[in-house]
């Protein structure tokens, strides 16, 4: 990461019954890429009485990505989807004009003690395609593509790189992928990367020049060519990124567009319940307050 532009540390934010550790949007960078919003969530140790429960709420103009390193979550959706979601699995749920879903934790685990631990992302839609009908992918974990290179552990979770593509269904050019390494190596990618380029350090660090970079922090880049580090021993990063968008994005809680209109229309009809609903589910979370950012 020769030309680190920024880097920001994790910092918590409150989801309701659960805190996680937000990385982006942040304010000198809404977003790298198309990537809009990534939270950490935990690691976090929940007893038999604790459980995650997220009552259904609305999302517009994004798609959003779950991945679990431990844990599990049950998804539901206005669209009749019901899927448990496991460590290494992608949940990939495309909002469009409008979608509705519930993530709690599943029934068989609720009187348990348990782990939940991964990450959160939202990838904003093309201009174009904001309206589009909502749809739902699960990609279970042996179909991400995953190989090693000079003792590296590669996955590439969603999009192209490597000469390789996800079974993720992208809708702009972008990139997500996992490095892991047992031992200390330079990693020099930038010539499979393009765009903009962050680095999400989960544990271990990297060096860069004369700098260490430790866990909770995330590095961006404004010329993902230039990608090139020290991973440590024992080390898992995140490299997320792509093409950023000609026009801006603008966000208010769930809602995404690059149209201020649609998220004030998405306002209203979230505030009247008009939104679809999700089967079986009685509760909602209701609109907060703050301003489009």
């Amino acid at each position: 990461m020769s030309n680190i532009s920024l880097i920001i540390e994790e910092r918590a934010a409150n989801i309701g019954n659960f805190l996680v550790g937000r990385l982006l949007p942040f304010r000198e960078k809404r977003a790298v890429g198309p990537f809009v919003f990534i939270d950490h969530m935990g690691p976090a140790h929940l007893s038999d009485h604790e459980n995650m429960d997220v009552p259904p709420h609305p999302h517009i103009g994004l798609s959003t990505l779950t991945f679990l390193f431990e844990g599990s979550i049950m998804h539901r959706d206005s669209l009749g989807t019901e899927l448990e979601i496991k460590p290494g699995a992608v949940n990939w749920m495309t909002a469009g004009k409008g979608i509705v879903h519930s993530e709690r934790t599943p029934e068989y685990l609720r009187h348990s003690d348990k782990m939940l631990h991964g990450l959160q992302i939202w990838v904003a839609l093309p201009k174009e395609l904001e309206q589009m009908d909502p749809n739902f992918t699960h990609v279970e974990a042996d179909d991400i593509p995953a190989w090693e290179e000079d003792g590296v552990s590669y996955k590439l979770i969603a999009g192209e790189a490597f000469g390789k593509k996800s079974p993720v269904p992208v809708y702009s050019p972008l990139y997500f992928i996992e490095i892991k390494s047992k031992e200390a190596k330079k990693i020099n990618i930038g010539h499979h990367l393009f765009g903009e380029s962050g680095l999400y350090i989960l544990e271990g660090s990297i060096k860069n020049g004369e700098h260490v970079y430790d866990p909770k922090q995330i590095l961006i880049t404004t010329e993902a060519s230039l990608c090139e580090f020290e991973i440590a021993e024992n080390s898992t990063v995140y490299l997320f990124g792509g093409q950023p968008f000609p026009e801006e994005h603008f966000i208010f809680w769930n809602f995404v567009s690059s149209d201020k209109n649609l998220i004030e229309k998405a306002k209203i009809d979230w505030t009247n319940q008009t939104f679809p609903k999700v089967p079986g589910e009685t509760e909602f979370v209701p609109l907060p307050e703050p301003r489009i950012k």
